[in-house]
């Protein structure tokens, strides 16, 4: 197993990772956590080149995706940087890219109950105002999950908290940090239920986060 043990803080700078091939030509990946006795549980960064495409494939536990670079597509349409897609737990397509993409992937981590279908552009989508100075883009919600954009201004500054359920974050433009180190764009962190701590910026950084979803 790579990174499942829920009870610990992980960090991941993927720029710092190696890209390494898949089953499908011109697609490469660079994998943050996967399981092997919870088949297809995997988190990764994927890369498809121009052109490429992968096979269809269906996702028991559903799959959700953050379109980082490029347009993603499959056979329902075309997903432009900044999409963020669910696919239902049973759902199946064959995805592809004409141009090329670069996605962050999670794969058959949904709640079973949680059948809703989503796609949302996030460059089209309001912001609503925060707490302090933060903005937030509300993406999906179900029982304690919750997930969103939170855009944070320079040099703001967060009161310590605790995440019950835990927190995922990644760092999809600026400079994340806390009192535990700084996380430049592309870092993913994972933090433990109930853990706590006091984050800040001092430039303008966008985070994909998702709360309340970790083993308590």
């Amino acid at each position: 197993m790579l990174n499942l043990d829920f009870t610990k803080r992980v960090v991941i700078n993927s720029n710092e990772q190696q890209w390494i091939k898949s089953p499908s030509a011109g697609v490469l990946r660079k994998p943050l956590a996967r399981s092997e006795e919870k088949v297809g549980h995997i988190t990764s960064i994927v890369e498809y080149a121009p052109g490429s495409s992968f096979s269809q494939h269906a996702h028991p536990m559903g799959e959700e995706i953050f379109v980082l670079e490029g347009v993603f597509s499959d056979e329902r349409g075309d997903y432009p940087k900044g999409t963020y897609i669910r696919n239902p737990p049973g759902s199946k397509h064959t995805p592809f890219s004409q141009q090329g993409c670069i996605i962050f992937v999670k794969l058959n981590q949904f709640n079973e109950q949680d059948l809703q279908a989503v796609h949302i552009n996030t460059q089209q989508t309001e912001w609503f105002q925060g707490m302090g100075g933060l903005q937030v883009m509300p993406l999906h919600e179900f029982e304690h999950e919750h997930v969103a954009l939170v855009k944070w201004p320079a040099n703001e500054r967060f009161q310590a908290h605790k995440y019950f359920g835990g927190e995922e974050v990644l760092v999809l433009s600026g400079e994340f940090q806390d009192e535990h180190g700084s996380y430049p764009e592309n870092t993913w962190i994972r933090s433990p239920h109930m853990s706590e701590h006091f984050p800040f910026v001092d430039q303008e950084t966008i985070l994909l986060v998702k709360t309340g979803h970790l083993p308590l």
